[in-house]
């Protein structure tokens, strides 16, 4: 590794969120969270991988101008939690459309829980925590999916670390092949309440999940896009409750 820092202060930095800064034009171009030297290793991975990334392809172009990334660090001495919630924030700040046009950056993964927890207008607030009871609209075949153990991922363990919201509402789900090939889509429910709907593009099953664990019987695996501007979003959906220790629901409820 190029640069690391000593021991010394990996200590004292404990979890720490940074940017990384192009130098050509001191843009910040990818926020992350980390320990240790974390903030280092994306120039490390840049010279000794090649695969499709543009956070890697941009430090590759300021390597080949003979020029280093800059590095900083935005907040240290953080809790795992205190982190996500920091990366996230600065996240949202950097890619807000309505008064941040200018600035792109390279993370695939967005902050976490960005469409609910991120920036709001304040009638966007009263919208979020004020909601309406659900409205379904008349041929839509809606699947309901519990993240009581996905949606804290600072607290989540197992098949339930997920890299993102969209990660933890298409996967992994117990339900028949006729009742999978007919939904439209998927809304993640906390407390309840959707916080993210997923437009249903198609859906496979899986034995194994992506950490090793291996299902008794195959759980289905969604495709799709999320759908930030959705109907469906934010709203209370505590008519329709999941069954005791269930995960899943539908609606309509009946002939689904």
């Amino acid at each position: 590794m190029e640069k690391s820092f000593k021991q010394s202060v990996i200590e004292g930095l404990k979890c720490y969120v940074y940017v990384l800064v192009d130098p050509r034009n001191n843009c910040i171009f990818y926020v992350g969270k980390g320990s240790g030297n974390r903030v280092y290793q994306h120039a490390q991975d840049a010279l000794v991988e090649d695969p499709p990334s543009l956070k890697l392809s941009t430090i590759r172009e300021i390597k080949g101008l003979g020029l280093d990334v800059k590095y900083y660090i935005i907040r240290h001495n953080l809790s795992d939690q205190e982190a996500y919630l920091v990366e996230s924030s600065i996240i949202d700040l950097l890619t807000y459309p309505a008064f941040n046009k200018g600035n792109i950056l390279t993370n695939i993964v967005s902050g976490h829980h960005q469409w609910n927890e991120g920036i709001k207008t304040d009638e966007e607030i009263n919208i979020l925590y004020d909601c309406p009871k659900i409205e379904p609209i008349p041929g839509d075949r809606l699947l309901l999916v519990s993240l009581n153990k996905s949606y804290q991922q600072s607290k989540a363990t197992g098949v339930y670390r997920r890299a993102n919201d969209y990660e933890s509402v298409r996967k992994y789900w117990q339900l028949s092949s006729d009742k999978a090939n007919k939904v439209t889509h998927i809304l993640g429910i906390y407390r309840g309440i959707v916080r993210v709907v997923i437009d249903v593009k198609g859906n496979s099953l899986c034995s194994v999940a992506d950490d090793g664990t291996v299902f008794k019987k195959p759980r289905f695996a969604f495709e799709g896009d999320i759908v930030p501007n959705s109907p469906y979003l934010n709203k209370d959906v505590t008519d329709y409750p999941f069954g005791r220790g269930g995960a899943i629901t539908y609606i309509p409820r009946t002939n689904f």
